[in-house]
Parts: structure tokens; sequence; C-alpha cells
């Protein structure tokens, strides 16, 4: 990764910064995006203390808000002109239902219409810098989730924490093969993985169920370390150069569900997403 530019998101704990701190041990420049900026700053002192010679970047950004988004990733071409992996990682679960500044349900926002823009954004970044590689964290909790086209923010319908959180895993995988198809031919890849079972500080922004029982089953949790191989392989091995479209587990192609490969549903998620972030001009 000697002279390779890598943007991580969420990257201020858990396997954000696992993944940083091995990509940069491996020689990359990291820029680093949070929203928190004393815990980014944290995140980037580690960094810079275990790789003297890589000095890093922190942009903080609440990705909750396209407005920030937008702003984040006019920082990242302002301080570099070259990227050579996006590694959107950033995610959250929320167990009840809450509303962005823009007025989106917060999981979808985050976990998918982020990443979403942001990778729109640095697109063209990306594609001076190929071969390159965009690399999204989503998760097995796609596995039997579905759509719900009539109402993907579950304005209408009951609000279950982990249906919605499900719902915006399998998003991030029907946005990977969309965007992986759209990018033939540039020399960017896109591809999904699942990180495992980490025991990080996913789950423990909002009290809840979910916030109890990840601190219960903490001892028995993968390690951010061992959560972040995957990441760290999709980003720097040359095994995977050229390789698009996929989705990964344990730094191995395995079939992501049924539903993932409709690809009807891939454009119309695509679609939809335009939409919602007003991003038509930015669009591939």
């Amino acid at each position: 990764m000697e002279g390779k530019t890598v943007v991580v998101t969420g990257a201020n704990q858990g396997i954000g910064k696992a993944s940083a701190l091995a990509l940069a041990r491996r020689g990359a420049r990291v820029i680093l995006v949070a929203r928190n900026h004393a815990k980014g700053q944290a995140a980037l002192d580690e960094i810079r203390a275990a790789s003297p010679a890589q000095q890093g970047d922190l942009v903080v950004a609440d990705l909750a808000s396209s407005a920030d988004v937008r702003r984040a990733a006019a920082e990242i071409r302002a301080r570099t002109g070259r990227l050579d992996v996006l590694l959107n990682n950033a995610g959250v679960y929320v167990p009840e239902r809450h509303t962005t500044v823009d007025g989106v349900e917060e999981t979808f926002a985050v976990n998918h219409l982020a990443p979403f823009l942001l990778t729109h954004e640095l697109l063209d970044l990306l594609k001076a810098s190929a071969p390159s590689r965009v690399v999204t964290v989503s998760s097995e909790a796609h596995r039997g989730a579905r759509m719900q086209w009539d109402d993907v923010q579950f304005a209408s319908h009951r609000y279950r924490g982990f249906k919605v959180y499900g719902q915006s895993k399998l998003a991030n995988v029907l946005f990977t093969y969309e965007l992986a198809r759209r990018l033939q031919g540039t020399g960017v890849t896109a591809n999904a993985l699942h990180p495992g079972v980490i025991a990080s500080g996913f789950g423990q922004t909002y009290p809840g169920a979910l916030a109890v029982v990840t601190r219960l089953a903490k001892p028995f949790l993968l390690s951010s370390e061992q959560g972040a191989r995957t990441s760290v392989y999709l980003a720097s091995s040359p095994e995977v150069e050229g390789m698009t479209g996929q989705y990964f587990s344990k730094s191995r192609p395995v079939r992501s569900s049924a539903v993932s490969y409709d690809e009807a549903a891939q454009r119309k998620l695509w679609a939809l997403s335009v939409e919602l972030v007003r991003a038509h001009a930015h669009a591939a």
C-alpha cells in the first residue's frame, strides 16, 4: 500500500479504526472520516504513533447529513490528488425510529445513503486513480431481509430495529452490485463484505436490548482487529485486483442472499437513492 491513499469512514472506533491502523502499517496514507472530533483525533494520534511515516488526515463529518457528506467529500478532494480505496465502513443500529436533519430515517440515511452519496462525490477521483477500489461493509443481517419498497423509511410500517438494519445491509449489497456494473471498464472495482460479529462500539449509540446483549456477549465476539481482516484484505490484497461485484466473508467470495441479485431491485434502489440525496448531477 506504499504511496496509496485510503479513505475510511467510521474510523474513530471498532473495525473502522482497526482497518485504518492496519492499512497505515502497510504504508497507506489514511484519511479518517469520523463524526466525533475528539475520538477521531485520538484514533489519528494512535495511527501516527504506530506508523510515524504515515501522517494521515482527519475529516470530521456527520454522515447522517447529506450536506456534511458533500462537505467531507470536498475536504477529501482538497487534501489529496488521488484516492486508491474508499472503505465505506460507518454504520449504525437504531432501535427506535429517528430522522436525520434531512428528514430521512436514520438507519437508511447512515448505512446506505451516506456511502451512496460519498461514493458518487468521490467517483471522479477514484476513476482518475484507477485501478482503485470501493469497499462497503455490509452484514449477514442482509439475509432474510427485503426492501420495503412502499415505505423504505418505515414511516407507516411498524419500526423494528433489526428489520430496518437488515434492510439497510441488503441495500449495501444491492448498491455494490449496481455500482460494479456501472463501473465496468473504468478500473474501479466495488465489493461488499460481512466483517463477522464484532466486540466494538457498534449498537451502543442508543440504549436498548442490543446494547445490553452486545455488552454481555462481548467476551465471545471477534475483536475489532479480527473483524477488520476482510476489509483490509479487500482494500489491499493483490489477489482481488480487478475482482468486482462480489460479496465476501472471511476474506473469501461467497453467495449473498438470492434477492440481492435482482437487477431490477438494484436499479430501483439506485434511482430511489439518487432522488433522496438529490444527487442527479453526480450520478455515474
